[in-house]
């Protein structure tokens, strides 16, 4: 079984923001394959089913951003995920890269991004894929905090009614055909 692990914020307030594209990227998994991510378990929204012959595993963190790798590391547990670096995938929002941008590593530091700080320091380990996707940085000189709270503009929602699931087929090409093949059809291609 595969974990896919999708970072965000609990509660109303935080959905639509930039900090909570992951949830949004495998909500769109979900929907695509038929999978309920309903469940509560592992401190999160949870949701099992298959992408063709793949057995996968959804999890949402429903335990704050900062805090996420307590129900990343209840959930490798509970399912018997003994090797991250094979089934563990965390989908996240990046600054760094353009709006709409997927960038896909095998493993990687965490890049400054909390969520992914503290997965890494809970697991004692980086050695496992990540899908990051672009959020962009504030064009008006807003903190990174302060944008990543941020709601997108119309414009930007256009452009994710696209790239988002751009991201969700990404996802079903790591499970399906692996990292490498993922990170060569999907790295390459331009958010515009």
């Amino acid at each position: 079984m595969k974990l896919i692990v999708g970072l965000g914020n609990p509660g109303r307030r935080y959905a639509a923001t930039r900090h909570n594209v992951g949830f949004r990227i495998v909500e769109a998994l979900a929907e695509r394959q038929r999978i309920a991510v309903n469940e509560d378990r592992f401190e999160g929204r949870f949701g099992a089913g298959r992408i063709r012959d793949a057995e996968i595993a959804i999890l949402e963190p429903q335990t704050w951003m900062n805090a996420s790798g307590e129900s990343v590391a209840q959930a490798l547990s509970g399912l018997g995920i003994d090797d991250p670096a094979r089934d563990l995938l965390v989908v996240y929002d990046d600054v760094d890269l353009p709006l709409g941008r997927i960038r896909i590593r095998a493993s990687g530091s965490d890049g400054g991004h909390q969520g992914m700080r503290d997965i890494v320091a809970r697991l004692g380990r980086q050695d496992f894929a990540r899908l990051r996707f672009g959020v962009g940085r504030s064009g008006r000189g807003a903190g990174t905090t302060e944008h990543v709270l941020e709601r997108f503009s119309p414009e930007e929602e256009h452009l994710l009614a696209e790239r988002i699931p751009a991201a969700a087929a990404a996802i079903e090409t790591i499970v399906l055909e692996g990292v490498v093949a993922a990170m060569n059809r999907f790295n390459v291609a331009a958010a515009d």
